[in-house]
């Protein structure tokens, strides 16, 4: 049996049957996390002396039911025996250990999903992890996920957007702190003894980002009264196509962190720089997949028209109005979106109504990625005081800056004696606050945002019926 479940794994063909959520192991599981997080403090160990904290032996006794219940459904994903023999020790010493800040970096080397990206491939994982976008806590987290991986995705992969790490996932379940925001599986969220050297994986779950999106784009396009051609209105009201343009959007996206004239460590994790660079890179891998879907979809590549139209109303309709206004990166860049195509009228308010000119859009945005790429090119060249000025003027040229700001009065309103990244305080929170027309968008789809926490394509699929 072990033989077959292991072929059929390679193969990705894991008969439903084998559905580890269907297993009763799984709720034991999902149970004795539950009990688990609430024990634990924000980097993942537990105080036994805090007020309301259990006795230690009800501790043990959880982490012997979660562990009971991984080697009871390990069976059923031959694919990862490494890793979940190396999390039962890593599980175990942590117990031993009274609890204290967990590590689990030799569970996280030895799970390495992306070096079989088989379609349909399941996967067990359970880490103390915080969750980005959800939870910031290092808590017990278990998620059950599949693999997508489907053929056309995986010679895209290979012919045109190497990105050996890169792992499509979807939902099958989880615990609470996947119970929110959070659409990303990434190594560097779990609680490890130091970091490794370099990270071999990283997942994206397309069905969560997919479901998102429908929901605020069925809203937003009602609120706005935006006609849509009848090819991008079946694309919102499919869950498997947008699935699929997330998917190919996301590969896409994350390679470029790591691709093209890049002045500074492409993910910035350990620079401390003004938000709206952050907001311009994270724009700029947005735009370079926009940009390589309307190649693909000269060659035919089915799925590349629903990207770019993924890329537009995801960054105009939701970006903009989700989180609050704290440095809020991602936001910057689907108003800068929105304001460079208003300003080439590709994008039209009038008489309350979003008008949308299909045909000019993707040369419009295209020219948006050019000027972005041209500021990192010629970034290569300059100090980093005077390529963060560049950023500011490029965002500004269509955004108005706070009036407050001392950046938008230039050099000479900063002492320039400081060191940049002291120049940092001098950032407001919002820099570049919502025009009038995302403040009354914001009022009217915030409800609609707030209900997709934690939502999933069923989820999806009901709200559309």
């Amino acid at each position: 049996m072990t033989e077959i479940l292991v072929q059929a794994a390679a193969k990705g063909q894991i008969p439903s049957s084998t559905r580890v959520i269907e297993h009763p192991a799984w709720p034991v599981l999902k149970d004795a996390v539950e009990q688990i997080r609430p024990w634990q403090s924000k980097d993942g160990s537990i105080d036994f002396t805090a007020e309301g904290a259990p006795a230690q032996a009800d501790a043990e006794a959880a982490v012997r039911r979660v562990v009971d219940a991984v080697e009871q459904l390990s069976p059923l994903l031959p694919h990862d025996k490494a890793y979940h023999e190396a999390l039962v020790r890593d599980l175990g010493r942590w117990a031993e250990g009274g609890f204290e800040v967990p590590d689990f970096l030799d569970s996280l080397l030895a799970f390495q999903p992306a070096a079989n990206r088989a379609d349909g491939l399941q996967h067990l994982v359970v880490f103390p992890m915080y969750t980005q976008n959800g939870n910031l806590d290092r808590n017990l987290e278990a998620v059950v996920l599949r693999m997508v991986w489907p053929d056309w995705l995986a010679e895209l992969e290979r012919t045109r957007y190497d990105n050996p790490l890169f792992c499509g996932i979807t939902f099958e379940d989880f615990t609470s702190g996947y119970d929110t925001n959070s659409a990303v599986l990434f190594p560097e969220t779990i609680a490890v003894r130091e970091a490794p050297e370099r990270f071999s994986w990283g997942g994206i779950f397309c069905d969560r980002e997919a479901a998102r999106f429908r929901r605020v784009t069925e809203a937003a396009v009602d609120l706005l009264g935006v006609s849509l051609p009848e090819d991008v209105a079946a694309m919102v009201h499919d869950q498997k196509r947008c699935e699929e343009a997330f998917v190919l959007w996301d590969m896409v996206h994350d390679r470029t962190h790591s691709h093209g004239d890049l002045p500074f460590d492409p993910f910035m994790i350990k620079q401390r720089q003004p938000f709206w660079m952050y907001g311009l890179e994270e724009l700029r891998c947005d735009l370079t997949a926009f940009k390589e879907a309307v190649k693909l979809q000269a060659d035919g590549i089915p799925q590349a028209r629903d990207v770019q139209y993924a890329v537009l109303f995801d960054r105009m309709f939701r970006f903009p109005v989700t989180g609050d206004r704290v440095r809020n990166y991602d936001g910057l860049g689907g108003q800068l979106l929105f304001a460079y195509l208003h300003k080439h009228d590709v994008l039209r308010w009038t008489d309350n109504k979003l008008s949308i000119d299909w045909e000019r859009a993707p040369q419009v945005t295209n020219q948006l990625c050019a000027e972005i790429e041209k500021l990192y090119k010629d970034g290569i060249d300059r100090p980093k005081l005077v390529h963060w000025f560049a950023g500011y003027e490029l965002v500004a040229t269509y955004l108005a800056p706070h009036p407050g700001s001392k950046w938008a009065k230039g050099p000479d309103a900063l002492d320039l004696t400081q060191p940049p990244r002291k120049l940092v305080d001098d950032v407001l929170a919002d820099e570049f606050p919502l025009s009038m027309f995302y403040e009354a968008l914001s009022k009217k789809l915030k409800n609609v945002i707030a209900a997709t926490k934690g939502i999933r394509a069923d989820d999806a699929e009901r709200i559309a019926a």
